[in-house]
């Protein structure tokens, strides 16, 4: 019988992953997304894509609109002290609005932790949110699972960042506590099988990998996969807000959902029920096989989205409905060039990331460790693919918005700013070679946006001015600063 089935939450980490297998497995398949052009980039033909947001309960209806299952891969861990209310109005929302449509069934992805202790407000957040889609009258089948294992998760972005970047590590208590990793691969498997499994009413069921380890079990396996001696400290304490602060600076993971993780990794997240592995044909692999299977896919697997991609890793995005901008100001700069606009525009989209910026590269560290202090992303996020450009991809602290092959690309800026930012590169045929057009663009607002522009305009002209002639050098081969 043909359905449809839904996926929200479609550009996060698991959700995207679920959206393509779901595809290739010929599901009819639908993902929805708050920036729904950003997904329309990413995927093929043989998905629907739809916008919708579970805090605003009037996009809901369209997206839910003949589904007969569907996927709640939604959560609010990056919009600060306010993520249990937004949890708890998108689940209502979304509970709300699938009942009235119709819906037959809702799979949640939650947390592990024992819910008879007082656990974190993330562990307790997600808790409650599979509580109020049960009471929808939705049959909801709610998987738990501890640590996710994966490339470009957020467990294994943290494992890796501190493992690679620091010889010495001090393990504060937390890093001890027992948790039961499980491979997002397998995440995926449980999740698969919840369209079709056999059950009457809303069940809960417990999954995890293989093994019962920490974190500091993690770390160590993944220093032995990469050849790596790391010496371990133990300390008695170290608070999660100072852990916070540390891992801000260390790894991609931003102070404030830093605090959040560990907040959660203090609490034993292991399988007490083991429902899941009698009921479902998923046999989900151990500690080392996860680690191993995460290390081989991170080069390769470049279509998929890591954790800090996704746009919930910055908190809510901000609205701007009733602000007043200053008046608009523009950097606009061109250079000709012999080399031809393909030449030129593959220059463009290796910028950021690896590659650098082609000028001033300690001055865009400098400027993304400022961002980082004030709870911005930093340039610690870096790009998805050192050559490609899609919509939607991050590059360092900021994102793409347009890209057109050969002609034009648009960044808007996610750090942290008084104002709207975007930065602009567009080619076209001249003569026997290239025009390339830079374009710096920033709304100010307000005398704070102002002072911020031209108090760092001496910076910005430099940089911009040798960005220019750096694209330039790239393009017609070169060496660029």
């Amino acid at each position: 019988m043909s359905r449809r089935v839904l996926v929200t939450g479609a550009t996060g980490y698991v959700g995207d992953r679920l959206l393509r297998a779901l595809a290739a497995r010929g599901v009819a398949v639908r993902g929805m997304a708050r920036r729904p052009e950003m997904l329309r980039a990413r995927v093929g033909p043989d998905i629907e894509v739809v916008g919708g947001d579970a805090l605003r309960p009037e996009t809901l209806p369209a997206a839910l609109d003949g589904v007969d299952t569907a996927y709640y891969l939604i959560h609010s861990m990056g919009a600060g002290a306010s993520f249990e209310a937004s949890d708890r109005a998108a689940a209502e929302n979304f509970g709300r609005a699938a009942g009235a449509a119709g819906v037959r069934r809702i799979v949640y992805l939650g947390g592990l932790g024992d819910s008879a202790v007082a656990l974190s407000p993330h562990l307790r957040s997600r808790q409650q949110v599979g509580d109020i889609l049960r009471a929808s009258g939705v049959e909801t089948l709610e998987f738990r699972a501890s640590v996710v294992i994966g490339p470009g998760s957020l467990s294994f972005e943290l494992v890796r960042a501190l493992v690679e970047r620091l010889p010495v590590m001090i393990m504060p208590r937390w890093v001890s506590v027992p948790a039961q990793p499980i491979a997002v691969d397998d995440v995926l498997a449980y999740l698969i099988a919840g369209l079709d499994v056999p059950v009457s009413g809303s069940c809960i069921f417990e999954i995890g990998g293989a093994d019962v380890v920490s974190y500091a079990d993690l770390m160590r396996e993944y220093a032995a996969a990469r050849g790596l001696r790391r010496w371990m400290i133990p300390v008695p304490v170290l608070t999660p807000w100072l852990s916070s602060l540390w891992l801000g600076l260390v790894t991609p993971v931003y102070a404030r959902i830093g605090r959040t993780l560990i907040e959660s990794i203090v609490h034993a997240t292991v399988v007490r029920d083991d429902t899941a592995e009698r009921l479902f044909q998923v046999h989900p692999r151990g500690m080392r096989e996860a680690m191993a299977a995460a290390l081989r896919s991170e080069e390769h697997d470049l279509n998929a989205t890591r954790w800090s991609d996704a746009l919930s890793s910055l908190g809510e995005p901000r609205e701007w409905g009733g602000v007043r901008f200053g008046s608009r100001l523009v950097d606009t700069r061109t250079a000709l060039t012999s080399a031809p606009p393909a030449r030129v525009f593959a220059a463009v989209r290796r910028i950021g990331g690896r590659n650098g910026w082609y000028y001033g590269n300690w001055l865009w560290s400098a400027r993304g460790a400022i961002d980082l202090l004030v709870g911005g992303a930093g340039m610690r996020r870096g790009r998805r693919d050192p050559d490609a450009l899609r919509v939607g991809d991050v590059v360092d602290f900021w994102r793409v918005e347009v890209c057109e092959p050969d002609r034009r690309l648009r960044l808007v800026a996610e750090m942290k700013l008084p104002g709207r930012a975007w930065l602009e590169f567009e080619v076209e045929p001249h003569a026997a070679g290239s025009l390339l057009r830079q374009t710096a663009i920033f709304d100010p607002v307000g005398l704070a946006g102002l002072a911020y522009w031209y108090g760092i305009y001496p910076l910005h002209r430099m940089v911009f001015r040798g960005m220019l002639r750096g694209l330039v050098a790239a393009a017609e081969g070169r060496h660029h600063l």
